[in-house]
């Protein structure tokens, strides 16, 4: 597990130096794998520093802690991503501000943001979030029951469905996600032939700061980090 044991900068720069290492002996893309710091409780000071060691992607859990983040640092350097749960109460402010939208876990949630985006006149891309785990405390799509939503979910013109998301049951040791992200990545694998041209499954956002470097080895675009980066939160 990767400890926060310097500076934001620090951090930031031996996260990104790492993904890239393990993705060489992976025989993957680096560029294939994107950072995105989990800035939940973080001040823009801090986003700021993250920013200028290279991070371009920010993930945000709760909006009305994103909007005054947004208004200060804007949308022309950085990409902000919703990777919270979402209420449907707030799929209206939501759409259109966050370029993507992680953790889609029904069929109901995705009709709501299509009927927002279609209301504003865009395309929201998302990822449909799966309980990798099967966990009764977590919300999502089951494994076996992806697939069956294509067919709704290819008839909501006004989303752009990009892959999955998936949290692993939460273990010590990082090994213990392994088998979880192989999952989800076989499950993606299963789901690209679909024929949906609204859905592709290019994406998976997998791994956090204590399994994302077994994440990359099992095939994540996205890892989503925080406390590496930003140190433990203080809620």
């Amino acid at each position: 597990m990767d400890g926060c044991s310097g500076s934001v900068g620090d951090n930031v720069r031996h996260i990104l130096t790492t993904i890239r290492s393990v993705a060489a002996r992976s025989a993957r893309n680096p560029d294939s794998i994107r950072l995105v710091a989990v800035t939940k409780t973080v001040g823009v000071e801090r986003i700021q520093e993250a920013m200028s060691a290279g991070v371009t992607i920010v993930g945000e859990n709760r909006l009305q802690e994103a909007l005054p983040k947004i208004e200060r640092l804007g949308r022309k350097h950085l990409r902000w991503h919703f990777i919270g749960r979402l209420q449907r109460r707030k799929v209206k402010m939501v759409v259109g501000l966050f370029e993507l939208i992680h953790s889609v876990d029904s069929l109901e949630l995705a009709e709501e943001i299509n009927r927002r985006a279609e209301q504003a006149g865009l395309s929201q891309s998302i990822l449909l979030e799966v309980n990798i785990g099967d966990e009764k405390s977590k919300g999502g799509w089951a494994p076996t029951s992806v697939a069956a939503s294509f067919p709704e979910l290819s008839r909501m013109s006004h989303l752009r469905i990009q892959g999955l998301m998936a949290i692993p049951p939460l273990a010590p040791d990082a090994e213990v996600a392994r088998p979880y992200f192989r999952r989800l990545r076989e499950l993606g694998r299963s789901l690209t032939r679909s024929g949906c041209e609204n859905i592709n499954m290019d994406e998976l956002s997998m791994g956090m700061s204590g399994d994302y470097q077994v994440a990359v080895e099992e095939g994540a675009t996205y890892v989503r980090i925080g406390t590496a980066i930003f140190g433990a939160r203080r809620d």
